[in-house]
């Protein structure tokens, strides 16, 4: 007896120390009096590749969002730290109630389902869902693609439509973006869904692809902080807001899309 309580110990054991490893180091505090999950640094939950929001060069994790989380932490007073996790984990929540990280910037839309889950700051860019083929391809729509392969990426606002408009299609499910992307540029699957500012920029170094059009969805990109956590939301809501006042907002935008913005935190969203 007193060997088998021995060995039952040892799961529970390893649960204990999983659990404090995923919570890595100790918490600290930053301005403002937020609450961080490890001290110094305000770390982000993202997935990758999603250029030019979120992607790797080199050894570095660079683009618009990481762009704007900089200015985030700078306000704090920390650096920022980039995980790397399936979007599932961040869509659920789990990433966050977890301590897995502070806050998620995923190139993620604002929706009442997600809202259940985890809190939003305020909106900071405006997407919309897009088309993209082969260049040369007779698809120009949804209109009229049963039959045919229609690729998305899993636990996207893109996949939810897709199922909605695509009649008759097949809809094929890719963890990634960039998987996506690949499968259309191959001929793999007829074409692909996802949200503009990111099949713009693959189509722009991909010339036999193409985004034949854009679906409009009002869909704006929110940051996420874990449920009650108003000291770091508020914190993001001002840098934001400060952004567009100093023009770094500007800035950013015209860096990872080359372009001014038409859009900017606190202006319409309807």
């Amino acid at each position: 007896m007193a060997r088998f309580k021995a060995l039952a110990l040892i799961p529970a054991l390893a649960l204990a120390a999983g659990a404090l490893s995923a919570c890595g180091e100790e918490g600290g505090t930053a301005a403002g009096g937020v609450q961080l999950v490890a001290s110094g640094k305000v770390t982000t939950c993202t997935h990758l590749p999603y250029q030019p929001f979120q992607v790797k060069q080199g050894d570095k994790i660079v683009g618009f969002d990481v762009d704007l989380v900089d200015l985030v932490g700078k306000k704090l007073g920390v650096e920022q730290s980039i995980v790397d996790i399936a979007f599932e984990n961040i869509e659920s929540g789990e990433s966050m109630n977890s301590g897995q990280c502070d806050l998620a910037a995923a190139g993620m839309t604002i929706t009442d389902k997600r809202k259940e889950k985890f809190d939003f700051s305020d909106p900071y860019f405006e997407a919309t869902q897009a088309l993209l083929v082969k260049a040369g391809s007779p698809i120009k729509d949804l209109s009229n693609v049963a039959g045919k392969k229609i690729g998305v990426q899993s636990a996207t606002t893109g996949a939810e439509y897709t199922q909605k408009e695509a009649k008759g299609a097949e809809i094929v499910t890719f963890d990634d973006l960039a998987l996506l992307e690949q499968a259309v540029k191959n001929g793999t699957i007829d074409a692909g869904v996802n949200d503009n500012g990111v099949l713009y920029d693959f189509a722009k170094t991909n010339p036999d692809t193409t985004v034949v059009t854009e679906f409009k969805t009002n869909e704006f990109y929110g940051i996420g902080v874990k449920k009650g956590n108003s000291a770091l939301l508020g914190q993001i809501n001002e840098v934001l807001k400060a952004s567009v006042a100093d023009g770094s907002y500007a800035q950013i935008y015209q860096k990872w899309f080359g372009k001014a913005p038409t859009w900017q935190p606190g202006s319409a969203t309807n």
